[in-house]
């Protein structure tokens, strides 16, 4: 697989700016979640995935011979990997689509007859 590079990655975040935009305007909460639903999968999703980019740039930066070896360069590398920590915190997040996905389940199952309470 070739290298990726910077290009590549702006295409990414534009798309999920696009997303955002599109999210912004309004649409259906179905297809609004199912556009979500891959970038929070509990194995392979964004907050996962960036949790480990930053473990990997924070060993790219302490392995490299060029890195200085002072207590500032230490500290830096120790907020990369704290903030991969607090990423990866966010995982959960894909449990929160299907509580989301319940709620709207549940809501169109109320819009048929009777009263709310009945129901």
């Amino acid at each position: 697989m070739p290298e990726p590079t910077a290009e590549d990655l702006r295409a990414v975040t534009e798309t999920l700016s696009r997303l955002t935009d599109y999210l912004r305007s309004g649409p259906d909460p179905d297809e609004a979640l199912a556009l979500v639903e891959p970038l929070l999968d509990e194995l392979i999703g964004l907050p996962l995935q960036f949790a480990d980019t930053l473990r990997a740039l924070a060993r790219a930066l302490h392995d490299h011979p060029d890195t200085p070896r002072t207590t500032e360069a230490g500290l830096l590398i120790a907020q990369l990997r704290a903030a991969a920590s607090a990423q990866e915190d966010q995982h959960a997040l894909h449990y929160l689509l299907d509580d989301l996905r319940d709620l709207y389940d549940d809501a169109g199952a109320a819009d048929g007859p009777g009263c709310a309470w009945c129901r």
